[in-house]
């Protein structure tokens, strides 16, 4: 009798603990924290919608980015099981970490309010790097 093994854990790489990093913090940041004030919103904002207002972005930008960054969250943990998602859920998330850290030099925000865009986009760029 043949045995059919299916692995329900995925290997633990670097690779793959960037995609979870990556994952819970888009999520933490976008699904429980989208209301709530923090050192890093962009300008005195209080919350993403407010600081979305201060970068002089439209209203369908909030959710534009958001949805694409929740989107990304997905594929990078389905990228665990699948790795053909990987890259191109890093690659968009570089490319929207590198439209954050535009906005917070376009308001003219100290640096320390673009250290957690700055991190994304650097564990962003790696992921993909390795996951080629």
């Amino acid at each position: 009798m043949t045995e059919l093994t299916l692995s329900l854990l995925p290997d633990f790489t670097l690779t793959t603990v960037l995609q979870v990093i990556l994952a819970l913090g888009l999520f933490n940041v976008w699904l429980l924290r989208t209301g709530k004030a923090t050192n890093y919103r962009g300008g005195q904002a209080k919350n993403l919608k407010e600081e979305f207002a201060t970068y002089g972005l439209p209203p369908f930008m909030y959710f534009l980015v958001g949805g694409l960054k929740i989107l990304c969250a997905i594929a990078l943990l389905v990228g665990l099981w699948v790795p053909a998602a990987v890259v191109p859920a890093a690659g968009v998330l570089a490319i929207l970490m590198l439209g954050a850290l535009a906005m917070h030099i376009k308001v003219g925000d100290p640096i320390s309010k673009s250290v957690p865009a700055f991190c994304m986009l650097a564990m962003s760029t790696a992921l993909g790097l390795l996951a080629l």
